[in-house]
């Protein structure tokens, strides 16, 4: 078998996608769905402060990195797409979407992708795709994406749901992914990469998508309610954690470490009360409330002994 193929031989990225910026945070994110294995390896790209890109149909994928680096040198999405479009002699058969840290958008679908074909821009936003059911895709993402309250990854989300709702692609689903560039928003403020989600080959790839990230909206919460309490700001950690628990109720981690904040803070009812949920989905942290410091404020109560003292039976299984 060849190490090398020709572009005609390339299967197309037929897809739908949505690049965008928020203004109230900064942050940069693009979004995809297809009928494609693994899209997130090649449509979506962005970098905090900078830009984001969807580059897909008969994808180059130099278009993300290099088209990120002429943002970054002050062009525009519309001379970023001109410039790699114009030495790019399958250009007919590439899409392209671009945003960039001020708004500015831009779409770009070549003669030759395959119906329906083609994009629209909007204030803060571009969305793209090919092989769709028909326009209606298009115009169904961008009232979604517009419509859509929360940050974001959840308006990104919304653009894809109503992209599918109108028909999606034309060939069906496969997977789907969403980026989210922030500075410093990544695990231990390292790197940009706030958001990252990938759903490579499932039936239901948006919804997916959706489940995913709602544990990532619980994560970075916990991760932020983590960075209060360091600081010891238990009440504003506290209601950190409310918000991570409200995206995965479910998590003994956070219902511990919830009853550790409240009693930190001085609720000692809730402080017992969010240590009985969390014992009752996971009763080996007995041992570990035994010795936790966090509990002092309610070590002598009574209630506390009492829960320690129980049976550990778990209500999951």
């Amino acid at each position: 078998m060849a190490t090398t193929r020709p572009a005609s031989d390339w299967t197309p990225v037929a897809t739908f996608s949505i690049v965008a910026f928020d203004p109230e945070t900064g942050d940069l994110g693009a979004a995809v769905q297809s009928k494609f294995f693994a899209v997130g390896t090649v449509v979506p790209w962005a970098k905090a402060g900078i830009g984001a890109i969807a580059t897909q149909a008969f994808a180059n994928t130099t278009y993300g990195p290099g088209g990120l680096k002429l943002l970054a040198e002050g062009r525009s999405p519309q001379e970023v797409i001109d410039a790699l479009t114009s030495s790019d002699e399958e250009r007919e058969r590439r899409q392209v979407g671009v945003v960039d840290a001020k708004g500015n958008a831009a779409t770009f679908t070549g003669k030759e992708c395959f119906a329906w074909a083609g994009g629209r821009t909007g204030e803060n936003y571009a969305v793209q795709g090919n092989i769709l059911t028909g326009e209606e895709v298009a115009t169904a993402m961008c009232e979604g994406f517009e419509k859509a309250q929360g940050e974001l990854a959840d308006k990104l989300l919304a653009a894809l749901e109503a992209g599918q709702a109108a028909g999606g692609d034309s060939r069906g689903k496969q997977s789907a992914a969403l980026v989210v560039a922030r500075e410093a928003g990544g695990y231990g403020s390292f790197n940009d990469r706030y958001i990252d989600i990938r759903v490579d080959d499932h039936k239901q790839p948006i919804k997916e998508l959706g489940r995913l990230l709602q544990m990532q909206h619980s994560i970075s919460w916990t991760r932020e309610a983590f960075s209060l309490y360091e600081e010891g700001k238990y009440k504003k950690a506290v209601e950190a954690l409310e918000k991570a628990l409200k995206y995965n109720p479910d998590s003994s981690d956070n219902h511990y470490n919830l009853a550790c904040l409240y009693s930190l803070a001085g609720e000692k009812e809730k402080s017992l009360e969010s240590l009985r949920t969390a014992l009752k989905l996971n009763p080996q942290f007995r041992s570990l409330a035994e010795e936790d410091s966090d509990f002092d404020n309610v070590r002598s109560d009574p209630r506390f002994k009492e829960l320690l003292s129980q049976e550990p039976v778990s209500t999951k299984e």
